[in-house]
């Protein structure tokens, strides 16, 4: 039975050192090309088996006899959520390996990685990075355990400390780690490898751990097909010419071919007219006349219809039919969406899943999703949710465009987008819960109005008929007609008018002003008096006491103060 490469996606946090690692393994300098640092797409790299067994001595020095043909590794970028990488029935990803910084422990992206691993089922083993970074850490042995078994006392015992608290973090996960030379089952527990990509320390550990575990439980998964199969990655244009970017998953390609590649709408048919495969180690392609899986492949079709990245693609051997209905299940079982939700786009039909496993777990759920810029449509459905839930009217775009026509009639239709997923999520959560306390509050605006006045002796305009004097606005608004009572529970009437430097207002919450009070006689009811309350029921002050989260510091004093007043006079609100 002929097996093909294991394919690997190193993911993380950004900056863990997911490039730098790989770099260290596949002997490169590819983090010192990538813009600031961060990869900024994904990139893939085939590694053979004679350049493993050149990396890893261990094999060797274990007698554990490569069976593998080799390794394809995928980086991804930090904020893609690698999940960009899918192919129909589950993830890209045969393995992977979580890149986490061992000072950091488990980040919000890791721990974001960690739900999309869990919810895919994907095998990982954690590369716990920047050893050398731990207070007085030397390079003292070719061998990690041994390395670090020398080191000084108090190195030795704050390596300790750090692997423990990632064990403790790793564990609210769900998921029991060690050491990977402490592990007897690796079904039970995550290997870790404590490494370094800066000095080479777990390297070799790193490639032997994962060649042993690949071989071991991954040799059904591993079985060459004879259909190929693959998923596009990127479309990118050059020139006049348009190139797709593709994994190669199972079985083999060659020019010529006929492939079905899968779309919101029929599959589009196209015939491969140029392939280049990856060169090993190496970010060239060379011209192929054909491909055997896993490899990473550039397509050059006869079709220039419209393909989406993150589609999966099959040969094409007439069976539109059957191919149709698998890529709509495909397509479908991804966008899963309800009737009532938020609006949101992504990059990928990958990244839209990975966008959606985070919100759903975020308790958000999703009534439109699509691939590619912001359009017309996504403004008219947010304009439609506005009507309905005003916290749903929003669009969310994950690492995405908006289209002109679509800024022209945006208006106060609200969009947030980043490139960062999880802070696009962070985002969004904020807004909604703006969004519905401001609901909540208009809400309790058409209950009741809280306010407390301090009366102004200076100022008596009348004294009645009616009685219209200075007040100081100490906290909440005023309004016409709201109901005012003493401090001693006193009924004093109701606001007539509110005027401010002469001029009449209908609301007011800071300032002195004028109001005017029919039926009351100021000198006989307010003469001994400091300040006044507005006036509430029961029904209202269980409102304002179930949303006191939704009050301002000095609305919460208030109603504390009149509900003194009331309890006091002996008033029950039955509360």
């Amino acid at each position: 039975m002929a097996i093909r490469q294991p394919i690997v996606t190193v993911c993380g946090h950004v900056d863990s050192g997911k490039t730098s690692l790989l770099d260290k393994i596949r002997g490169s300098s590819q983090a010192k090309e990538e813009a600031g640092g961060i990869t900024q797409k994904i990139s893939f790299t085939l590694f053979p088996k004679e350049n493993i067994k050149k990396g890893c001595y261990l094999l060797d020095k274990y007698n554990i006899g490569l069976q593998i043909p080799g390794l394809l590794f995928i980086d991804t970028p930090g904020h893609a959520a690698f999940t960009n990488l899918r192919k129909r029935g589950g993830s890209l990803a045969d393995m992977a390996i979580l890149v986490a910084d061992i000072n950091k422990g488990i980040e919000p992206q890791t721990a974001e990685v960690i739900q999309i691993l869990k919810a895919n089922k994907v095998p990982f083993i954690i590369a716990l990075n920047k050893i050398d970074s731990i207070s007085g850490w030397r390079l003292l042995d070719a061998d990690l355990k041994a390395g670090i078994d020398k080191q000084a006392a108090h190195t030795k015992e704050n390596f300790q400390e750090k692997l423990f608290s990632f064990e403790t973090s790793l564990s609210h996960h769900k998921f029991e780690s060690d050491l990977f030379w402490n592990i007897n089952d690796f079904t039970q527990k995550i290997a870790i490898v404590p490494c370094s990509a800066k000095t080479g320390e777990g390297i070799p550990e790193l490639l032997m751990t994962l060649c042993g575990l690949a071989q071991k439980f991954l040799k059904k998964e591993l079985s060459l097909g004879e259909k190929a199969k693959g998923v596009i990655l990127e479309i990118k244009k050059e020139k006049s010419q348009y190139w797709l970017e593709t994994i190669l998953y199972d079985g083999t390609l060659k020019v010529g071919d006929e492939i079905a590649i899968a779309s919101f709408g029929e599959p589009i048919i196209a015939k491969i007219r140029v392939i280049e495969e990856i060169l090993p180690l190496s970010n060239s392609y060379k011209n192929k006349s054909g491909a055997i899986a896993a490899t990473g492949l550039r397509l050059q079709l006869t079709e220039k219809k419209e393909i989406l990245p993150g589609m999966p693609f099959v040969i094409y051997q007439g069976d539109l039919e059957k191919i149709e209905k698998e890529f709509k299940k495909e397509i479908q079982d991804t966008v899963k969406i309800e009737k009532e939700g938020i609006i949101i786009k992504a990059e990928s039909l990958g990244s839209l899943e990975a966008l959606l496993t985070l919100l759903n777990d975020s308790g958000i759920s999703v009534s439109r999703g699509g691939i590619g810029s912001i359009n017309k449509a996504d403004i008219i459905a947010a304009k439609t949710s506005y009507e309905s839930t005003r916290e749903n009217a929003v669009i969310a775009g994950f690492n995405v465009e908006i289209e002109e026509d679509a800024k022209e009639m945006q208006g106060n239709t609200k969009i947030i987008i980043n490139e960062v997923v999880y802070k696009l999520i962070e985002d969004l959560i904020k807004w909604r819960e703006d969004i519905r306390k401001r609901v909540e509050r208009e809400k309790l605006s058409t209950l009741a109005t809280l306010c407390k006045l301090e009366i102004l002796h200076n100022y008596v305009f009348r004294n009645s008929n009616p009685a219209i004097f200075g007040v100081k606005i100490l906290g909440g608004k005023i309004v016409p007609s709201i109901p005012l009572i003493s401090k001693q529970g006193e009924d004093i009437g109701h606001i007539k008018n509110i005027q401010s430097e002469g001029k009449s207002v209908h609301e007011a919450s800071s300032g002195e002003l004028a109001i005017s009070i029919p039926g009351l006689t100021f000198d006989r009811q307010l003469k001994q008096e400091t300040f006044l309350y507005s006036d509430l029921s029961g029904r209202q002050f269980k409102a304002f006491k179930n949303n006191k989260e939704l009050l301002a510091e000095d609305e919460k004093r208030i109603l504390g103060e009149i509900a003194d007043i009331k309890r006091k006079k002996e008033i029950s609100w039955g509360v």
